[in-house]
């Protein structure tokens, strides 16, 4: 576990150990807002979209819309945000996004496999960067060149300004974020004018949403569905490595499930989420009154049980809480749990064939979804050559 520390202090190396310290339930903190670390407030002011809103001061509108525009999941509230949310759900039903993965990563999972069976050391932040480029490409109906790794790096300049301290971007923080979701713009247009209901731009014509909505709902999908999942991936093979799990895994696949559960609950790959206050309300013993934010430290509140346990299993009490609840739990969680399990499922594979070791790792530093820059899996002690 404590490489799960250094990948948290690298990305925010004065947020996470100022967050880190908190011990109370909810705390008001100066320049900062009432931060909450206790599972079940958390849950509360999930649920409570009467309270508490995306939309406001200090949440996710103020820092997205200038750059996506206002009607892309992530900065909605209210009926039209529901209305949204219930015309895009059969892209991302379970046998939607299985097939999905499917056809579009069968291949190379089954690639992936065959060279850790042969010994070949493995990439894994490349990796999980291309198998997730394939999948959002597709979705959002993009050709598959467009989300490469230079497009992945120009996401991270624009993720990687966010502050915590800071609940809106710079005006030139702005211009460049447009800058650089502009070069999806002619891809994304097509896709829109092309009207196909199995990807997102589709959907949202058909909703009657203009082109320029669509494209930016292509950003924030891009945004939302490739940075998370990149860093979750090569997270939970080195937790797995790390805590002797993988090659136990290999043989022991009914604790597949709840290995990804534990990783997802001792990970927490987007460890915050923000609130705006509307309503004068009581988050534990705190009083908010409207305009204030509330900052919730979801990777605190997920720190229920010490170490990975996928036999004891504590993640499951949590319900999923790393995803969110009530009308913002994540849309694409099906497709990131199909990914999850395709890419899983392939390294085990490997491994029962032979053991497989991390052979070297460097933590990111400095972006806002916290992970690794580079992660070497291959062959380990008694593998053979």
């Amino acid at each position: 576990m404590r490489w799960e520390e250094r990948v948290m202090r690298a990305a925010h190396p004065i947020a996470y150990p100022m967050l880190a310290r908190i011990t109370r339930p909810a705390l008001r903190v100066p320049g900062i807002g009432t931060v909450v670390t206790d599972a079940a407030l958390l849950r509360a002011v999930l649920m409570d979209t009467v309270s508490y809103t995306k939309t406001g001061p200090g949440a996710p509108s103020e820092l997205w819309t200038p750059v996506l525009g206002p009607r892309v999941l992530l900065n909605m509230e209210g009926a039209d945000h529901l209305e949204l949310r219930r015309r895009l759900a059969p892209l991302f039903t379970p046998a939607a996004v299985g097939s999905l993965v499917d056809r579009t990563l069968g291949g190379p999972f089954e690639s992936l496999r065959a060279r850790l069976a042969a010994g070949e050391r493995v990439e894994l932040v490349a990796e999980a960067r291309r198998c997730a480029s394939a999948v959002i490409s597709t979705l959002v109906g993009l050709p598959p060149e467009v989300v490469d790794d230079r497009l992945f790096r120009r996401i991270a300049t624009v993720t990687g300004a966010v502050r915590l301290s800071r609940p809106r971007m710079t005006p030139a923080q702005v211009r460049h974020a447009r800058e650089v979701m502009a070069e999806l713009t002619g891809h994304a247009a097509e896709a829109w004018r092309r009207g196909d209901p199995d990807t997102v731009p589709g959907r949202m014509r058909e909703l009657g949403l203009d082109e320029e909505e669509s494209l930016g709902a292509v950003g924030a999908f891009v945004l939302t569905g490739t940075e998370t999942l990149v860093a979750y991936l090569p997270r939970l093979i080195c937790l797995l490595a790390d805590t002797g799990w993988l090659g136990r895994l290999a043989t022991e696949r009914e604790h597949v499930d709840p290995a990804i559960a534990e990783g997802l609950r001792v990970t927490t790959p987007s460890p915050v989420m923000l609130r705006s206050v509307v309503r004068e309300s009581c988050i534990g013993d705190v009083v908010v009154r409207p305009g204030e934010r509330v900052v919730l430290a979801t990777f605190l509140a997920d720190r229920i049980a010490p170490g990975f346990d996928p036999v004891g299993n504590p993640a499951a009490s949590l319900r999923q809480l790393w995803f969110g609840a009530g009308s913002h739990f994540c849309l694409g969680a099906p497709l990131a749990m199909a990914q999850i399990r395709g890419m899983l499922s392939a390294v085990l594979d490997a491994a029962v064939e032979q053991p497989l070791e991390v052979h070297s790792r460097r933590v990111a530093r400095g972006v806002l979804i916290p992970g690794y820059r580079s992660v070497v899996l291959g062959r380990g002690v008694g593998g053979r050559a």
